[in-house]
């Protein structure tokens, strides 16, 4: 296949999901075009980034041209969209980052997929992701220096949005494996409120814990893919979104971000209120400090039960980073105390609930940092940690660069049931930092 110059590519692989979709629907391009825009991006850089586990560039004309053909239309027609590698497929296979499931191939598609595809959206393939989206890193490389961590667990699918590869894509959360990417890789990520999103054909980590995360190159692209993954007419954000009331949260774990990150976050508190935003220092309830032993034996002991097959029958090819790590703790934790940590972790999300009654939003660090060098680690998951647990939204915005002049995100947190409103102040406090 004979792809199209790079010069001719650069305008497609720049737009939004949004963009794309206008675009295609109002004739100015079509659904193969953008698809070949992006195989072209993806042929010239994947040798570096390594984000995809499975492409077969045939395979996305192929669909292209069918959309092409069927004169079809969508809100996300045409637009490239990449998924985790957990995520089932119908005509991909499905490895979870492990040699237990290679060649896996499911019989459907995930209700994630099922529903881009509805939409219009052009699936690329498979994205990186680490093992049984855990803690063992995959292959792929940070597209701003390829000596770094991309975070993860997805860390394909941030690597591929932020590298013009594809507009969209979507990965999963059990602690920080959407914030943390995205705010390595310089993209939006977005974490739902739990339960929101359907999770049927995605490999279950820790189901108390779990939800899809969503990858993007603006607030509103992320608010459209939400839309059609609910299943639900895709509704603009309202043009005039006030200044929202912020809490500035630096939480417990605020010693363990870098000083540049607390001066950078400091900052723009600084910056929001001189905007016209109400910004108020916030302190959390004193036990939400606790709540992060509430998640290890939470995600732990339900991820040792979920994987019970593939430790019976497969437990040498599973790498030792998880057999001394989640697995060891699931499998010594007793039910009383998952019961416990699940107890607090309900007490917890009471607790912070009422924090919502005077504030929009909280604003916090979503990392420590840039993204740590080296590739053995995905780097610290603390600064997603609470909010993962008390099942509210999240999104972090691509809005400071580090020492080293690579991405570090401000993280938002939104009341649990209000994400649309977190998009909305979200929005307003991008343009305020931008």
């Amino acid at each position: 296949m004979t792809l199209p110059a790079r010069k001719a590519a650069a305008p497609l692989i720049e737009m939004t999901a949004s963009e794309i979709a206008a675009s295609v629907a109002s004739g100015e391009t079509t659904c193969e075009a953008v698809a070949r825009a992006h195989l072209d991006r993806i042929e010239e850089r994947e040798p570096q980034v390594l984000a995809w586990q499975h492409l077969q560039p045939a395979q996305v004309i192929a669909q292209a041209r069918r959309l092409d053909q069927s004169g079809r239309r969508g809100p996300l027609i045409g637009v490239p969209f990449g998924i985790k590698d957990i995520i089932d497929t119908s005509d991909m296979p499905t490895e979870m980052g492990s040699p237990i499931y290679a060649g896996h191939r499911p019989r459907g598609d995930a209700a994630c997929v099922a529903f881009s595809r509805k939409a219009g959206g052009v699936l690329m393939g498979k994205t990186v992701t680490t093992e049984f989206a855990n803690r063992h890193p995959g292959k792929t490389r940070n597209p701003h220096d390829p000596a770094r961590t991309p975070g993860g667990s997805s860390s394909g699918s941030a690597a591929a949005v932020a590298d013009g590869m594809v507009a969209l894509a979507i990965g999963t959360q059990t602690t920080a494996s959407t914030i943390r990417p995205a705010s390595f890789c310089g993209v939006f990520g977005y974490r739902p409120t739990h339960g929101d999103l359907r999770c049927v054909g995605v490999k279950e980590a820790a189901g108390s814990l779990d939800t899809l995360g969503l990858l993007a190159r603006s607030i509103e692209d992320i608010a459209l893919y939400r839309d059609v993954l609910l299943g639900a007419s895709p509704e603009p954000l309202p043009a005039d979104a006030r200044a929202p009331r912020i809490g500035f949260c630096r939480t417990h774990f605020w010693p363990r971000a870098e000083p540049g990150t607390q001066q950078m976050i400091e900052d723009a508190a600084r910056k929001l209120a001189r905007a016209g935003a109400q910004v108020k220092d916030v302190e959390l309830p004193a036990e939400l400090e606790g709540i992060e032993d509430a998640h290890r034996w939470i995600s732990s002991f339900e991820f040792a039960r979920n994987f019970t097959w593939e430790i019976e029958n497969h437990w040498d090819k599973i790498s030792e980073t998880l057999r001394n790590g989640r697995l060891k703790d699931g499998l010594s934790c007793s039910f009383e105390r998952y019961r416990e940590a699940r107890d607090r972790a309900e007490r917890c999300r009471r607790l912070l609930a009422p924090v919502f009654d005077d504030h929009d939003v909280l604003l916090t660090p979503a990392a420590a940092g840039e993204a740590p060098v080296g590739l053995n680690s995905t780097g610290d998951a603390s600064f997603c940690l609470i909010w993962t647990t008390a099942h509210v939204p999240a999104l972090t915005l691509p809005v400071f660069k580090g020492p080293h002049g690579l991405p570090v995100g401000v993280q938002l947190i939104g009341k649990r049931n209000a994400d649309r409103a977190l998009f909305a102040a979200a929005r307003w406090v991008y343009r305020a930092l931008s």
